[in-house]
């Protein structure tokens, strides 16, 4: 869908580039950035559905008509037969009822089709899942040690191990605001543009980026575009178009507003907002739009604010430059790299950089540790016993074939970091520097550090040693390669089993939990 961006001072009507489906809205209070997306939802007509935590639970007040709200829906469900309390005093109540009046209504259906099914006229009967079902999963799951209760028609909330059970209304705001998300995305229409002001309203920092994460996973059909101000929430969702709005021109009856440039490095501009930030940086490989670091990270350190500087380099030189002007802005950076080629002498000085380095070669790799691969197979109903053996056999197999290939190129490797090594040093003069390098290619001895890796490979080979391999083994295409999707009941084409992965690390279940202690393991953080 075509997404027509209101007008600037000038009167120009610009196109939201097709590449950005989520949008994230920006900019101090005053701006007019909410004013800009009530235009922008004017636009987009009956597709255009709007959510707001802060409205919702404090605007007590009579049921509004207007298109694209839960209260036209309350309103439309009012005027036919229905179950629908009279008294919803906010559209925070008025969710509840429209959520109760489903759950009766899918109950007398499944009760008429037992009716048919014992009467010999229907097949077996099964009882549906409801909105308010996916509701109390997704409650449930952000917060582990709470329940919901159906009794009487109604709902009652309780702690684990507390006989305490009390309604909504004695929820905390921001319990309030997560059961408002939960509920009211699950009636945005098919393929609906979601636009949300201040969706950090009431929510801890914690929890802001678990429940988008599952609300967009809920509704994958839908647009997000997000209102807001706060820089914390803006940096949680990453890939995200950032559209920043700077005034409103009253006169011209336009807005002063950029889309700010995606993947590029960090600008005089975007470090003042990341100054805002009150979590610590983690800058990463990759670009913020495409790479892999840039979808894996922010899921699993979820207690950073993640930044994509591009190439290794960047983020060696951009960790050491944060933290210097820590004076400044009072946040610690740290930063990831792949392992590559690196040696155990050269990853154990960036570590000493802050900056972390994983126990297995690239990104890659990280998909395939055998708690990862596991835990994508059990979540798709698979074995995950078989499944991992397959992988591991597929794996071996192809690192048995690419050894001397691999051996080679971590030769060269080594090979230019000892030569870099020896040539780095101070020289009075050309003598001197002549007489260092004396002997140079005898002391590199290629084939001696190729021989060794060339025994070292073979070892993990002959011992079936897969975390071994996965430290060294630079290869692209070993998630295609080991057919790691299809064994866990994926699509064998394209990014599958990169989008399972990520799609499982945006729930709160023992899945993603595992696949994160996994992934932390691996750089020895667990």
């Amino acid at each position: 869908m075509k997404i027509l961006l209101p007008p600037t001072p000038l009167g120009e009507r610009r196109p939201l580039p097709e590449g950005i489906r989520n949008l994230t809205i920006i900019g101090a209070n005053g701006a007019g950035k909410t004013r800009f997306a009530k235009y922008l939802a004017a636009g987009l007509g009956e597709k255009a559905f709007r959510l707001s935590a802060l409205q919702a639970i404090y605007r007590a007040s009579q049921p509004q008509d207007e298109p694209g709200t839960l209260d036209a829906l309350y309103l439309a469900a009012a005027k036919s037969p229905s179950f629908l309390s009279s008294n919803s005093a906010t559209p925070f109540e008025r969710l509840f009822a429209l959520l109760l009046n489903d759950e009766i209504g899918a109950l007398v259906q499944y009760k008429m089709a037992r009716i048919e099914e014992e009467a010999g006229r229907a097949p077996h009967a099964r009882v549906p899942r409801t909105r308010l079902d996916e509701v109390i999963a997704n409650w449930e799951a952000l917060f582990p040690s709470n329940q919901i209760l159906r009794e009487g028609g109604r709902l009652l909330f309780s702690r684990h191990g507390q006989a305490d059970t009390y309604s909504q209304m004695r929820l905390s705001d921001g319990e309030k605001a997560v059961l408002y998300y939960l509920g009211g995305i699950q009636y945005a229409p098919h393929n609906a543009v979601v636009l949300i002001d201040t969706p950090e309203m009431f929510l801890h920092p914690t929890l802001q980026q678990r429940l988008w994460d599952t609300l967009e996973a809920l509704r994958p059909d839908c647009r997000f575009i997000y209102i807001t101000h706060d820089l914390e929430f803006t940096a949680s969702r990453q890939g995200n178009g950032l559209l920043w709005v700077r005034g409103y021109d009253a006169t011209a009856e336009g807005w002063d507003y950029t889309l700010l440039p995606r993947g590029e490095g960090i600008s005089d501009e975007i470090y003042m907002a990341i100054i805002g930030a009150r979590k610590p940086m983690l800058f990463i490989e990759g670009d913020a739009s495409h790479s892999i670091d840039a979808k894996l990270y922010p899921l699993v350190f979820r207690d950073y604010t993640v930044k994509s500087l591009g190439s290794c380099d960047k983020v060696i030189e951009s960790t050491r430059a944060f933290n210097d002007q820590r004076a400044l802005h009072h946040l610690e950076s740290r930063g990831i790299v792949d392992r590559d080629r690196r040696d155990d002498g050269e990853v154990s000085y960036l570590r000493g950089k802050n900056i972390y380095v994983p126990d297995v070669a690239e990104i890659e790799n990280i998909l395939m540790l055998e708690d990862v691969v596991r835990a994508v197979a059990a979540a798709n109903g698979r074995d995950e016993d078989k499944v991992f053996r397959s992988v591991k056999k597929s794996i071996m197999g192809m690192f048995q074939k690419d050894l001397r290939t691999q051996a080679m190129l971590h030769t060269r490797h080594r090979i230019k970091r000892l030569m870099e090594r020896r040539v780095d040093g101070k020289f009075n003069n050309i003598n001197a520097f002549e007489e260092h390098l004396k002997g140079l290619a005898a002391e590199l001895n290629p084939r001696g550090i190729y021989e060794n890796l060339c025994r070292e490979f073979s070892r993990a080979v002959q011992l079936d040693d897969y975390a071994a391999v996965l430290k060294v083994y630079n290869q692209k295409s070993m998630v295609p390669g080991s057919n790691v999707a299809t064994l866990c009941g994926l699509s064998a084409a394209g990014d599958s089993y990169v989008r399972a992965v990520i799609a499982i690390l945006r729930r709160d279940t023992p899945h993603s939990r595992r696949i994160r202690a996994a992934i932390l393991r691996c750089f020895g953080l667990a």
